[in-house]
């Protein structure tokens, strides 16, 4: 296990082990979420690097990753726990067969601890020999108000009320980070529980930072069409802008079909790999794409002199 960085340069630091490039105001939000033990709050567009922080702090950590996925409709049985009713019947036929009639002491005996199915936010509760665990709660704006409302115990005080056992407390609380794309606004009392920090899209120096940690070996002129054609992009009215992950896609892509510098041809071919709406596609497929390259050479060329 490693331990928690004593700084915001080491918070960078570690991000950077795992091949996460982070500015100095998402290191410094990280650090004092780690250091004050609170929830650390992300907002952003989709495929800017939210959910990867986490990835990457279990990763260098060397702690568990506990994932909650939210959708619409998520509940308590399936984000927190549910008892094995098949369990519990075969355990009430058995008593039944060898005549127990004490429906009370069968009561307490079938809701206990070896009945209970733990789902994954009581699962980021319990103890674990290399530490608490990261707990991801991924996408939280997909998820019912009345849901959003449950967390507020589980992000204030960490833990969980059972009403058929208790209250089950964290001996030491989990890394907590939690994911929103803004399809919704959420709740100001959970926003209350935690620090918060918005993710943008990063700046074209960044972006060429990550490309070349994550796709090592990319010709130098290549990554930087790349990442001002994308920039490029950002700019238009599209109904969903390329994030940071389908530049990396779009990177990866490029380079399969052995590409050494973008031409209109290719981008036409490539597109569904940056743009994933067929509407945004047609806008800048042929002489619009073919428009913004040349702009994008343009500019490379009066940088280099």
């Amino acid at each position: 296990m490693t331990a928690l960085p004593a700084s915001i340069d080491d918070t960078v630091a570690l991000l950077r082990r795992g091949n996460y490039i982070a500015n100095r105001a998402l290191g410094t939000a990280l650090f004092l979420a780690l250091k004050l033990g609170r929830p650390l709050f992300l907002e952003g567009e989709a495929g800017v690097g939210k959910t990867e922080i986490a990835k990457v702090l279990s990763e260098t950590l060397g702690r568990k990753l506990v994932r909650l996925q939210c959708y619409e409709g998520l509940d308590v049985a399936s984000a927190v726990y549910e008892w094995n009713y098949q369990r519990q019947m075969l355990e009430i036929r058995l008593a039944e067969a060898e005549g127990t009639t004490d429906r009370e002491a069968l009561s307490q005996d079938i809701f206990n601890e070896r009945f209970l199915i733990r789902r994954p936010l009581l699962q980021a509760l319990e103890p674990a020999l290399e530490g608490p665990p990261v707990l991801l709660i991924d996408e939280l704006d997909r998820t019912d108000e009345p849901f959003e409302a449950y967390l507020l115990e589980v992000l204030s005080d960490f833990q969980i009320t059972i009403p058929e056992i208790g209250t089950i407390r964290a001996e030491r609380p989990p890394i907590v980070i939690i994911t929103s794309n803004r399809t919704r606004e959420i709740h100001d009392a959970l926003k209350r529980r935690c620090f918060y920090h918005w993710v943008d899209y990063p700046s074209a120096e960044r972006e060429l930072e990550i490309i070349r940690v994550r796709v090592p070996g990319v010709e130098e002129r290549l990554s930087r069409q790349i990442v001002a054609f994308v920039h490029e992009l950002r700019k238009k009215d599209l109904f969903k802008l390329p994030g940071v992950a389908e530049t990396l896609d779009w990177t990866r892509a490029l380079t399969t079909l052995d590409c050494l510098e973008i031409t209109p041809e290719l981008i036409n071919d490539t597109l569904g790999t940056l743009l994933k709406y067929q509407d945004d596609i047609a806008k800048i497929q042929g002489s619009e794409a073919a428009r913004i390259l040349a702009e994008v050479n343009m500019k490379l060329e009066a940088a280099r002199h």
